[in-house]
């Protein structure tokens, strides 16, 4: 909760501070990266760095959570902190990092709000970051209590490389020394640490695509020719070499209820849905799945025999599939909800390009489905973040 006094500073001051935020965070990173070089290998992505995508996400969740604390002072906004404590834990960040953090973004926050800073509009924002930060640090503890090891990273090695669709591997990996493994659940992702040609690792969070428990990671990958991660593992990573992997980590996972499924996806966005029906047809679940895919053509459906292998394993499943370019036994075009029966009660999980979601969110929404029953995953930073959990 913010103090007394920081609560007027804070409602004054949040449109210019919103407003340029984004600054903030560019001048951010640049300070902290500068200074330290290092965190480039291993913690921080070069490609989101370059392309902006990290300073968006910074900057929108700084707003987000000061604007929640003024509207909601006895809450904190759970969805938010959940998802970027568990892409921490993936890192393998620490408590002691947050002081680094504090350091260059408060030199930052003064440089750029050189014209109207004040000591108590320094006090006031000191105390919005240390709430977030205090209440990431204890999520990430609850985390990390939680796994099977204290050691956060552990090498893996590559037992198979087999070719998923027309521009995706799948990978899978078993424990290359005795480190303790932690189960995964449906949905949930692994950091993988890929070396660069340069020498500097560079990370990437991978959904585990099929399999569940301890003694097996598998993911699939589609192929990013302008990306730096993917193109190294399609290229370099062979059978037999090893990656560094985190321990499961992802909140959007499988609920336990019996209700409805809706599983949602479009392209290489098919992977949670890949786990979750994996994970269903394991347990010989009798839930209703209706099962929604889009897709540009069939052949580019990276886990197309999977998904369909375990469909018909499910006797209550059901799939709808659009292609851009149609196939008799698809929709053409592009996924709508228009003419979908929804099953009444039914929980959704969307994973796909980001206009995809926000299309067919609005649409499960207008179907009648809660907000909160509405799951979804990004890859990479979350940039939707503040328009989608606002609703919820």
């Amino acid at each position: 909760m913010l103090s007394v006094q920081s609560v007027p500073i804070i409602e004054a001051t949040l449109p210019t501070v919103g407003e340029r935020m984004p600054a903030i965070a560019r001048n951010f990173y640049h300070r902290m990266l500068t200074a330290h070089p290092e965190l480039f290998d291993g913690l921080f992505s070069r490609s989101n760095q370059k392309n902006g995508t990290q300073q968006q996400a910074l900057a929108a969740s700084v707003a987000m959570f000061a604007t929640h604390l003024l509207k909601n002072p006895d809450s904190a906004p759970e969805i938010m902190l959940s998802r970027i404590a568990h892409k921490h834990v993936s890192l393998g960040i620490r408590p002691e990092q947050y002081d680094i953090v504090y350091k260059y973004l408060f030199e930052a926050i003064a440089d750029e709000l050189s014209d109207v800073i004040s000591a108590e509009i320094a006090a006031a924002w000191t105390e919005v970051y240390w709430l977030m930060a205090h209440a990431l640090i204890k999520q990430e503890n609850g985390l990390y209590a939680g796994l099977a090891s204290d050691q956060a990273l552990a090498p893996w090695t590559v037992i198979k490389k087999e070719k998923a669709g027309t521009d995706a591997i799948t990978f899978t990996l078993v424990p290359a020394d005795d480190t303790p493994v932690s189960d995964s659940k449906p949905g949930q992702y692994v950091g993988v640490t890929v070396k660069m040609p340069d020498g500097i690792h560079q990370v990437r969070q991978y959904t585990l695509s099929a399999g569940t428990g301890s003694d097996v990671r598998v993911f699939t990958t589609k192929l990013d020719a302008d990306g730096e991660v993917s193109p190294a593992l399609h290229r370099d990573v062979q059978v037999g070499d090893q990656l560094t992997l985190s321990h499961p980590c992802g909140d959007v996972t499988l609920n336990e209820e019996d209700g409805p499924l809706i599983l949602a996806s479009a392209g290489i966005g098919c992977t949670p849905s890949a786990s979750i029906l994996r994970s269903l047809a394991e347990a010989d679940s009798t839930r209703e799945v209706l099962v929604l895919h889009a897709e540009s053509t069939l052949e580019r459906w990276a886990l197309r025999d999977q998904m369909r292998t375990d469909v018909a394993h499910l006797g209550s499943a059901t799939m709808q599939l659009w292609l851009e370019k149609p196939t008799e036994e698809s929709h053409a075009g592009f996924m709508s909800l228009d003419g979908v029966t929804i099953p009444k009660n039914a929980s959704m999980y969307l994973c796909g390009p980001l206009p995809f979601m926000r299309k067919i969110r609005s649409q499960a929404l207008a179907s009648g489905v809660p907000a909160q029953r509405i799951h979804y995953e990004v890859f990479g930073p979350d940039l939707w973040l503040a328009g989608a959990d606002a609703d919820a």
